[in-house]
């Protein structure tokens, strides 16, 4: 079996066997790059049905980088694997409070997650305009609870938390809002799922 060693050659093989899996897909061009990303990040078709885009999103976020908007992720592992040089190029920077000890301590004295708190203190900054979040369901509601309240106002939301509590349910009311928004229907998605997404529109531009 001959191994294939250049990336480039390894990305463009896959990519060519995702592009045959996907050909039928009903989306836009851009719409479809995002899946194929998210794809080849997860080896996992099922997202083909499951990622969800609204009418509007992915303009939205292109304009917002092109603004120079930062991007907030609930976890550190999301904010490592999302291209920083590539958002550095428009002026945007890359925000996770998680590991903050005052947002730490704030939150255990107000009985709440890291992650809710991280969003309430990334709402605060007028420049935070994407909001990638694919680990806790926790920091989606919290957001959503923010913007119903007025005090958030993001220009795209990537919602991709995972797992068994609340993940599912919180995508589903991520759909429900009057936003741009890209989320992935179910269980499944991850911090993986997140930055492809998110890479996938930095790399439109």
């Amino acid at each position: 079996m001959e191994i294939i060693q250049n990336p480039e050659a390894i990305e463009d093989k896959s990519m060519n066997i995702i592009e045959e899996e996907v050909a039928d897909l009903e989306c836009s061009d851009q719409e479809k790059k995002i899946v194929k990303r998210v794809i080849h990040a997860t080896a996992d078709f099922d997202f083909k049905d499951l990622i969800i885009i609204s009418e509007d999103a992915v303009e939205a976020g292109l304009q917002a980088l092109e603004s120079g908007s930062n991007i907030v992720t609930d976890v550190n592992m999301l904010r490592a694997g999302i291209n920083d040089r590539k958002l550095g190029s428009f002026g945007g920077e890359l925000k996770c409070f998680i590991s903050n000890d005052d947002v730490a301590k704030e939150a255990k004295e107000k009985g709440i997650t890291r992650s809710m708190m991280s969003m309430r203190r990334a709402a605060k900054n007028p420049d935070n305009k994407i909001f990638a979040i694919g680990n806790a369901p926790t920091a989606l509601f919290e957001l959503m609870k923010l913007i119903k309240a007025g005090k958030a106002d993001p220009e795209l939301i990537i919602g991709t938390p995972v797992g068994f509590v609340g993940a599912k349910e919180s995508k589903a009311e991520l759909e429900k809002m009057d936003l741009p928004f890209i989320t992935v229907r179910g269980r499944k998605g991850g911090s993986s799922v997140a930055a492809s997404i998110t890479n996938a529109l930095l790399y439109m531009k």
